[in-house]
């Protein structure tokens, strides 16, 4: 199928979105997701990198009925890789952005942030922090855990608030440290995403011009949650979802309002 490059397009979060967290696609949005994909091209914009997009969207990305309208975002759109052969064809880069010197202060903060975690009986199973070029993500039980862990962490974290304690530390430490150019928000259920300031995900709608941007995301009413900036910013055309249930009908209906919209026009 030729690509329509006028044509609307709808980002959809990925993680809470068109999975559950850290679990592989519901194959039961691939007919919906067709669907849409004959009014729409489709994109998923993630703070993951394209390593963890692959390992649960990996029968999503391969059909071949879908892969001619789907573009990949991953970490906020701050990489871009077009439908059909996924070429990178954007690129970002948070150390030039900031400067080698504040980079490396800020690995260093995270570092020690870390030893924030003995206070908590937590799970400790490394790969804490992970660069991925134009951001950094900070997991303090680490990224290698568990489904059992990561509940186990999840249940703790709500019972005594670790991430939100840790947030507020971390942001004055920031701050105290000249780094108010410096962006934290909750990563997922378990982690935080850290990035230059305005490379939240509306950094991923400069990539389409005047095109009509549409988004699903579940993160999207707090401004501690990575899809609030892109979810005020794509307005009316922006609906939230409670997971990947959820999402099915959030598609049928960003379907039908775009052929309603098409046929007015």
């Amino acid at each position: 199928m030729e690509i329509v490059v006028d044509r609307d397009i709808v980002l959809f979060d990925m993680d809470g979105t068109l999975t559950e967290a850290r679990k592989p696609f519901a194959s039961f949005l691939s007919s919906p997701l067709w669907s849409l994909g004959q009014v729409a091209d489709i994109g998923v914009v993630t703070g993951s990198d394209l390593d963890y997009i692959k390992e649960q969207l990996s029968s999503l990305i391969s059909d071949e009925s879908i892969r001619h309208c789907l573009h990949i975002l991953p970490c906020n759109g701050t990489k871009w890789r077009k439908p059909f052969a996924y070429d990178l064809c954007h690129d970002a880069q948070m150390e030039q952005k900031i400067g080698k010197h504040k980079y490396r202060r800020l690995i260093e903060i995270l570092i020690k942030f870390q030893l924030f975690t003995s206070d908590y009986d937590i799970p400790l199973t490394g790969h804490f922090i992970s660069t991925r070029g134009s951001m950094i993500n900070w997991c303090p039980m680490g990224r290698n855990a568990t489904d059992k862990q990561r509940k186990y962490f999840k249940k703790l974290d709500k019972k005594s608030n670790l991430r939100r304690q840790a947030f507020m530390k971390l942001r004055l430490t920031l701050d105290s440290n000249d780094m108010q150019d410096i962006t934290v928000k909750l990563g997922g259920d378990t982690s935080f995403d850290i990035y230059p300031k305005g490379w939240d995900k509306t950094y991923a709608l400069r990539h389409f011009g005047d095109r009509n941007v549409w988004f699903v995301g579940d993160r999207a009413h707090s401004p501690k949650g990575n899809d609030y900036e892109i979810f005020q910013a794509c307005g009316l055309r922006s609906y939230h979802t409670t997971g990947p249930e959820a999402t099915k009908d959030v598609i049928m209906e960003i379907e039908k309002r775009i052929r309603s919209l098409d046929e007015h026009n």
